[in-house]
């Protein structure tokens, strides 16, 4: 009897060795990782955003004020982490949110791809300039994904303005001095 009594005590030791060890040598939490959607955009320069577009006067009698004036001083530098399912991609628009092109011009933009300081699903520019002549928002960049463009001048898309008088015959008689504007250009970087 003693014998079984001490085998049963050795075995119930062995046993509660074993369930205690299972208890201690693991154990386990979790870990909530949490990805924020992003969606940023800022325009930047080396010269300020404010750009002049102006005409050129002439210098003799006979002829006529040239529209030809150009300026690629801004980047657009963008932010985003897009949603598989919900928001795969986004796209920048363009528009003219105060102020009038005057009569007898045209102002045009062009964006650069960009221009490989940043990493991700970087957008597409348009391949040809866009006229802006109404309110409406157009698109310029298309395919943003999760993506950053770097930040500051020289990174991101450069944009090209081009001020240019209209090509139809007569708009030089639309112009008049007393339509010179300031305008304002918002470009926004929204969901597909």
């Amino acid at each position: 009897m003693k014998l079984r009594n001490s085998l049963f005590v050795i075995i119930s030791i062995l046993s509660m060795n074993a369930v205690f060890a299972q208890d201690t040598n693991e154990a386990s939490h979790t870990i909530s990782i949490s990805i924020p959607e992003i969606a940023l955009l800022d325009l930047e320069s080396t010269t300020g955003t404010a750009i002049n577009l102006n005409g050129t006067a002439p210098t003799e009698a006979g002829e006529k004020v040239t529209f030809n004036a150009t300026n690629n001083d801004i980047w657009i530098n963008y932010s985003s982490i897009v949603g598989s399912s919900t928001e795969p991609t986004r796209k920048v628009m363009v528009q003219i949110t105060d102020g009038n092109i005057p009569d007898g011009l045209e102002l045009a933009v062009i964006a650069s791809q960009d221009a490989g300081s940043g990493d991700g699903t970087m957008g597409e520019a348009a391949t040809k300039a866009i006229v802006l002549s109404t309110k409406e928002a157009q698109e310029i960049i298309d395919g943003v994904g999760s993506a950053y463009t770097g930040n500051g001048p020289n990174k991101g898309h450069n944009l090209t303005y081009t001020l240019s008088q209209k090509s139809k015959k007569g708009s030089y008689a639309s112009l008049d001095f007393n339509q010179t504007q300031t305008i304002s250009i918002t470009y926004t970087l929204t969901d597909n």
